[in-house]
This record gives structure tokens, C-alpha cells and sequence, in this order.
């Protein structure tokens, strides 16, 4: 069918026409497809790659794109937009038809229909379907399914023409066409602000623009209200919990300001009270130093912010009957037995363990709490009780195997992770199936997490929650840890003491001097390091650069470590000359370059080769990988369209079309280092980081690095980051609400650490 012409932009781009003779590759889902088309005056087919609702052999397109070189494939046309215009000729019309683009027309149909109506064939399954009786072979019923299916053709045809008439490219289009169907143009015509809500990848700003292309004046309730839930969604994204109102209705105030348009903050307040009655937000009434604020929250982070302190107070409310003069003589026979020291802390540390519903082992590197876990657990195993072992990341669980002589499984498969319902089997109906449970590098667990675990801990188990509260805080919401020993009321023992054998290390000794905010004494780099915590003083971004490289050509290898497998470089930023994404292609050119025997793609800006270390940047809970996982590609299959990553030694098959969930990971950020340990650690700070480098952010590189790190730039850079004490604190109220729990119940709390 006919459809009129788009308003093409030409800036860099060229129109195409010809005719899909075959799909080499259709992605029902996300739309994207490779396909060979036949265009007018060209003796070759050509390759298309782009995303589209629905493709068929024999359809007629127009399409606008750029071409672009394959290097295995040649010239492929990179499609912006298409349309769909009428086959021009009878053999284009039986093909077109028989392609199985409508259900009830074959190939021996799609002839006889074509040899009866001929070029009206399409004006009469238009507008007279019912008149396919008059060709043989076609009964009643048949003409039926025809209509239906031509109907559904339409609506296809008719949303793909207005969204991208509408500037919304097709990545976008096919997601929209896919979630709302035939309801897509009712949808973005009266809301398109409901695309933000929706459809992952459309934030604000794309259905903003969206919306002002529609005519929707900048005074729009709709554009008022997404803009106060995209704020709140973003400060969930910066870790907070909530936002202030004040604070809501001034961000606000930036976001929905336009070039020709000033919002005003009364009509953002207007709309925060219905908001709140239909329960779009929720507004508390703070205490303590919110006293005289209100506080804003997305439901789901109120939620499980309440939930969280509900399931924490319940459980310090069970007793636990233990034998404690058992429970030492054990600790006794047990420092005997295997010849090492406990220290009064740790010893004590035991004892809480084992008396305790909820107890938090925090400390900083070398004051044993790898070692006071493990006596933990063996205690737990000696009274008989059922263990389960967990962290939040596979690296951090397998380092909790290593440690320990048990399985330890990922916080996601602990509480069994269902991908249909995104949601965990483990819960307050169906606790975890054990009686004791470690979590370790419970600084990385979010809010959200942390609520899930909590309420499946059953009321008789016990948990013990391991960490530093001085790393950085969690990715994603809040800052659970924290919190936890903020209020007082769980128990808590901090290590303290520095063991001897740690204190050798230089790595331990800087760490907990820029934990108080000394300088950290720092070896030059020299053909004879006696340290393991090294500088280089490259004064410029450019010079670390290439200092980066030197070391890793020069140095590294002469200390006997494998550059491309134990070496990290982490980077406070993903921007800039030392940012992770210049630096992954210089180091990717440097550690795996291009050679004829080994496979790459490009897509977009990335471009992946087989060797390449990659990392995952959201949560995948379909494949069971995870925001931060590290992987290695182990094949490129290019006929498939499929690439093959290793994560922890379990292969993860990976479709074109979600390559935008992993990047390059030779260098990555430290915020995503957090419960991984690497043999090398290279940590490049400049000024350019100022905005970033705190306190927290190189504590946490610098622990990152298991037997040499090394700090590259000038050293005022780093003395900014020890001087810094922290980046802006997180909004979250568990403290103030687990206090809350207390008053209304009986629980006294504990009102110092332990």
C-alpha cells in the first residue's frame, strides 16, 4: 500500500529504493535485521543492516541511511528510516504477496490472485477484499484470515510512518510498535511522555522531543509530571533514595526549562499533591535533620526502604540460646588446632556469631576478616547448622569460595532469580534453605537487594553481613552498610588491628593511611621496585597514556605478571584521555590488536574482537549476568550474527542486537571494580577527575590490586583525592526508619558497637 513521503533529513545521508530479495537475519524482538535488497541499475544485491517491525521477501522500501565498510562483509547501507511503497510490477506483486507477509497467502495463492486482478491487486485487498472470492481456490473463510492479516499489515505500516514522521528513529519505532501495537499512535498522541515510563532507552529528553514535534505546549500536566518522576528517577540513579521537596521542585525547575520557556515552581508544586494522592510519588513527613522537610520518594525505593527496616528490626528481635562457654572452649581448641592467632576482636567477632541474629564484620585490608569469616563458618559447621555463602558479584562469590571451602553463589542465585516474573523464588514464604548465611561485600549491595535477602531470611536463621564501609558506595540505590551501623541498633564489630604480615605490604599500609587522610608513601617505578604500591609521575593526561602503555610493554612482564590477563586499569571516569573509553581503544589496539586470524565486528562505536575482555553494564537476568560482571569473547560467529562471551567459565551467547548492554573492559571504572580482586592494578589520576576523585574512590582502586598497584599522574592529583573526604552524601532515611521500628515496638537496639 501506498504511503506518503517522510520529510528525509539529507545531512550526511543517502535514499535508497529497491526490492527485499532475502533476510539473512530477523530479530523478532528487537526489530534488527540484515537483509540483501535489489536495487534499480545495480547488478549486485545489496546489504542492508538496520531495525525494522516486520520485514518480508518481495516488500518494496525506501529507505534513508549511510553506507558504511564491513571488513569482512564489504559495503553494507546502514537504514535510519524506511517506508514501504507498492510493488511496481506483476512479478513484484505475486512475490510480494507469497512471501508470507499475510497469513492465508502462499506462493500458488499470491499467483492466482495477481493473475486475476493484476496491478490492482493491492487497491483490491484494500478496499474490496471480499471480492478474493472471485478467484479459484479462495473460499469465504480464507478471505477472512486475508482481511485480518492485511489489517494487521496496516496498523504495522501506518505506526512506522507516523513515529518516523515524527523524527523517532527505528530503534525506537520497533520498541514502541512492540509494546503498544495498534494502540501506539492513540498512546504517543495524547501522552508520549508515557514512552519515559515504558520503554527502556526512552528517557525524558527523547519523549520530550517527541512531545514538542506533536505540539504539546511546555506547560503540559503530562510534561510536568514525567519531568517530577524522571527527576526522581535520575536521583535513584545517583544512589539516593528520595529527594528533598525543595530540592525536587529546583531540579525541576532545570530540567523542564526551555530556550523560549521559564517553568514556574508553583505549577511544579501544584502537581506534587494529586501526584501523591494517586500515589505516583510519596511524600514523608522527615525527622531528625529532615524535621521540617518533606521527603519525595518513587513508591517502589519508599517501599523497600520500609520493608527493609521491618524484616531488620523482626529479625534482632528473636533470641538465640547458645552455650558460650561451649562456644569458647571450641574457639580455644580450635586456635590450637590450627596453630593461628586470634585476636581479642576477632575472638570476639566468633562469639557474636554465634549468639547473634544479625551481626556486621566490618574492617579494613589486613585486620582478618578473611580469616575471622572462615573461622565463622567453621564454628557454624561444628554446631551443626545448614550454611549458605554469598556476595553480590561472581568474582566476589568465587573469592568467598576460595576463602571459606564452600560454594558460595551470587546474591541472585541464592534467592533463585526468575527471569519471567523478575522477581526471586526465595522470600518470606519460601526462606533461604539454610540456618546460618554469609554475605560478603555487603557495601555493594544495593537497596533493593538488600530488601529481597532480607525477607528471605527466615525468622530462625542468622546472618552475618561482611564489609568495609569504607569502599564505595553501592551502584545502585542507598547505602545499606552504612546505614546498618549508622543506626546503632545491629551489631557491629570492627577490625582494627593491622596484622603483621599485612603490615609488609605497602598496598595495607597506604590504604589505611588515606583512610585518615595521609598521603600514601609511594615508590618511584624503577628496574628494582621494593614495594608493591608503585608511581609513575607522567604530569599530563597524554604522558599517562603512553605511560600506561610502557608499563605494560616494559615493566609489567619483567615482574613476571601476563599483561593481557593480570593487569587492570581502573579510571575514576569514563571521559577524557585517561577515561575508560579512550582507554579501552588504546589498549585494546596495544593488548589484542587486529590480525587476519581472529574475528571482529563493529556496532556503532564499539568494535569487539575475539580475546577481548568485556564487562556487562546492566543486568541481563535472562542470561544470568550481571552489572560488572567481567567476561572474555571467545567467538564471533558472523553468519549467526552472534558473539560468544565466557563469564566465570560459562559461556553466554549474545545477539547483535544487545551488544549495547557490554563494553570494552581493559580499562573500566572504579565504581565498577567493586568485589573483584586483580593481581595488577593501574590507576591513572589527573585533575581532569576533580569532580570525582574523593576519598573513598582511591581507597577502593587501591584495594582493588592483590600484589602490585600502581598510581599514575601528578601527585596533586592525588593528594586532592586524600583530601577529599567524600562525594556527596546519599539521601536515604534506614536509619531514622529503623529507629522508628524501635519506638513503636519494645526493642531497645544496641546503642554502641560491640
Amino acid at each position: 500500500m501506498s504511503t506518503s513521503q517522510p520529510a528525509y533529513p539529507t545531512s550526511n545521508s543517502e535514499l535508497l529504493q529497491g526490492v527485499i530479495e532475502r533476510l539473512t537475519y530477523h530479530s523478532s524482538e528487537s526489530g534488527y535485521t540484515v537483509a540483501r535488497l535489489k536495487a534499480p541499475r545495480s547488478h549486485e544485491l545489496i546489504t542492508i543492516v538496520g531495525n525494522f517491525a516486520t520485514i518480508q521477501p518481495g516488500q518494496t522500501l525506501q529507505l534513508q541511511g549511510y553506507w558504511k565498510d564491513h571488513p569482512k562483509f564489504g559495503p553494507q547501507f546502514q537504514v535510519i528510516r524506511y517506508q514501504e511503497t507498492k510493488p511496481a510490477t506483476l512479478t513484484g506483486l505475486e512475490k510480494y504477496l507469497g512471501s508470507g507477509l499475510i497469513k492465508g497467502v502462499g506462493p500458488v495463492t499470491a499467483r492466482r490472485i495477481v493473475d486475476h486482478f493484476g496491478l490492482d491487486t493491492l487497491e483490491i485487498i484494500e478496499r474490496s477484499v471480499e471480492r478474493l472470492i472471485e478467484v479459484p481456490g479462495i473460499a469465504q473463510k480464507r478471505v477472512e484470515i486475508i482481511r485480518q492479516a492485511w489489517k494487521t499489515q496496516k496498523i504495522i505500516k501506518d505506526v512506522m510512518l507516523f513515529l518516523q514522521s515524527h523524527d523517532v528513529s527505528t530503534v525506537y519505532a520497533v520498541k514502541i510498535f512492540k509494546h503498544y501495537g495498534q494502540d501506539a499512535i492513540t498512546t504517543v498522541t495524547q501522552n508520549p511522555y508515557q514512552l519515559a515510563t515504558d520503554i527502556y532507552g526512552i528517557g525524558f529528553i527523547t519523549a520530550d522531543g517527541i512531545a514538542r514535534k506533536l505540539g504539546i505546549t511546555p506547560d503540559s500536566e503530562f510534561r510536568y509530571r514525567a519531568g517530577i518522576l524522571y527527576t526522581l528517577g535520575q536521583a535513584g540513579e545517583d544512589g539516593h533514595c528520595f529527594l528533598p521537596f525543595t530540592e525536587l521542585v529546583e531540579q525541576g525547575i532545570n530540567l523542564l526549562e526551555l530556550p523560549d520557556y521559564q517553568p514556574e515552581a508553583g505549577r511544579i508544586i501544584q502537581q506534587i499533591t494529586p501526584m501523591a494522592l494517586n500515589e505516583e510519588i510519596i511524600l514523608q513527613g522527615g525527622t531528625g535533620e529532615w524535621n521540617s522537610q518533606h521527603l519525595c520518594y518513587k513508591p517502589a525505593f519508599y517501599r523497600a526502604e520500609q520493608s527493609l527496616a521491618e524484616h531488620v528490626y523482626t529479625l534482632l528481635q528473636q533470641p538465640i540460646t547458645v552455650d558460650l562457654p561451649r562456644v569458647e572452649g571450641w574457639i580455644q581448641r580450635f586456635i590450637q588446632k590450627t596453630g593461628i592467632h586470634l585476636s581479642e576482636q576477632q575472638q570476639r567477632a566468633v562469639i557474636m556469631a554465634a549468639s547473634q541474629r544479625l551481626l556486621i564484620l566490618t574492617g579494613g585490608p589486613g585486620t582478618g576478616k578473611t580469616f575471622t569469616t572462615r573461622t565463622i563458618v567453621a564454628l557454624w559447621k561444628a554446631m551443626g547448622k545448614t550454611i549458605a555463602l554469598a556476595a553480590p558479584t561472581g568474582r566476589a562469590a568465587q573469592r568467598l569460595t576460595e576463602m571459606t571451602g564452600q560454594e558460595a553463589k551470587t546474591l541472585h542465585r541464592l534467592l533463585e532469580f526468575e527471569p519471567q516474573s523478575h522477581g526471586f523464588k526465595r522470600d518470606g514464604d519460601h526462606p533461604i534453605d539454610a540456618q546460618a548465611i554469609v554475605v560478603d561485600e555487603t557495601s555493594m549491595v544495593d537497596l533493593f537487594l538488600a530488601n529481597s535477602l532480607l525477607k528471605a531470611v527466615a525468622s530462625d536463621a542468622q546472618l552475618l553481613l561482611v564489609g568495609d564501609g569504607d569502599q564505595l558506595p553501592s551502584v545502585g540505590p542507598g547505602r545499606v552498610l552504612n546505614d546498618l551501623i549508622k543506626s546503632r541498633l545491629v551489631p557491629v564489630i570492627q577490625l582494627t588491628e593491622v596484622f603483621r604480615q599485612a603490615q609488609s605490604s605497602q598496598i595495607v599500609v597506604n590504604a589505611h593511611a588515606i583512610n585518615q587522610g595521609e598521603f600514601p608513601q609511594l615508590e618511584s617505578v624503577s628496574n628494582n621496585p621494593r614495594s608493591d604500591c608503585l608511581w609513575l609521575g607522567a604530569p599530563e593526561p597524554e604522558t599517562g597514556v603512553q605511560a600506561i602503555q610502557d608499563l605494560l610493554t616494559d615493566f609489567i612482564p619483567t615482574l613476571g605478571f601476563n599483561p593481557q590477563r593480570d593487569v587492570q586499569v581502573l579510571s575514576p571516569m569514563m571521559r577524557g584521555a585517561v577515561g575508560t573509553r579512550q582507554l579501552n581503544l588504546t589498549l585494546q589496539e596495544f593488548l589484542n590488536p587486529s590480525s587476519p586470524d581472529k574475528s571482529e565486528l563493529t556496532r556503532g562505536s564499539l568494535r569487539l574482537r575475539v580475546g577481548d575482555r568485556v564487562i556487562q553494564q546492566k543486568n541481563n537476568y535472562d542470561r544470568e549476568v550481571f552489572n560488572g560482571d567481567l567476561g572474555e569473547v571467545t567467538t564471533i560467529d558472523l553468519e549467526q550474527q552472534e558473539i560468544h562471551i565466557e563469564f566465570g567459565g560459562r559461556s553466554v551467547i549474545y545477539d547483535y542486537a544487545d551488544l549495547t548492554e557490554i563494553s570494552l573492559a581493559w580499562s573500566i571504572t572504579i565504581h565498577k571494580s567493586q568485589g573483584s580482586e586483580y593481581p595488577v592494578v593501574i590507576l591513572p589520576l589527573y585533575m581532569q577527575h576533580y569532580l570525582l576523585l574523593n576519598r573513598n574512590l582511591i581507597y577502593t582502586a587501591l584495594t582493588r590490586a592483590k600484589e602490585l598497584a600502581i598510581l599514575v599522574g601528578p601527585k596533586k592529583a592525588i593528594a586532592l583525592a586524600v583530601n577529599q573526604v567524600s562525594a556527596r552524601e546519599r539521601y536515604t532515611f534506614l536509619p531514622d526508619r529503623l529507629l522508628a521500628q524501635t519506638r513503636m515496638g519494645t526493642f531497645e537496639g544496641f546503642v554502641d558497637h560491640l
